[in-house]
């Protein structure tokens, strides 16, 4: 309610309106009355709404999220391919191959 036609408020009574809300003693009404500050509402100033209300989200904290999410697949991913790899390799070490040159088991005769 908009009260600036009023009369100000006594020192004692101007802590009626809270944050930083002007009060303001409407005579007709035998009434005080809050003029608030930008943002707050209420008929003492006591009200401050939500700058954001359910389903809004800022595009800033869900790009981020999105890309921690990115960045934590490719980590998975490099990690699975290292650990395959690994383990072919491993395999294909413990199998002799089929090079004359590394074939063990063929011994030549001392002269």
């Amino acid at each position: 309610m908009m009260a600036e036609h009023g009369d100000p408020c006594s020192e004692e009574e101007a802590t009626f309106c809270m944050n930083g809300g002007t009060c303001y003693k409407l005579p007709a009404m035998d009434t005080l009355s809050c003029v608030c500050r930008h943002t707050y509402t209420g008929s003492r100033c006591e009200e401050l709404p939500l700058t954001q209300t359910q389903g809004e989200h800022n595009p800033g904290v869900i790009a981020a999220i999105v890309l921690v999410a990115i960045l934590i697949a490719v980590a998975v991913g490099v990690f699975i391919y290292y650990i395959i790899k690994r383990r072919f390799k491993d395999r294909r070490d413990g199998q002799p191959e089929s090079n004359s040159q590394n074939q063990y088991w063929k011994v030549k005769p001392r002269a």
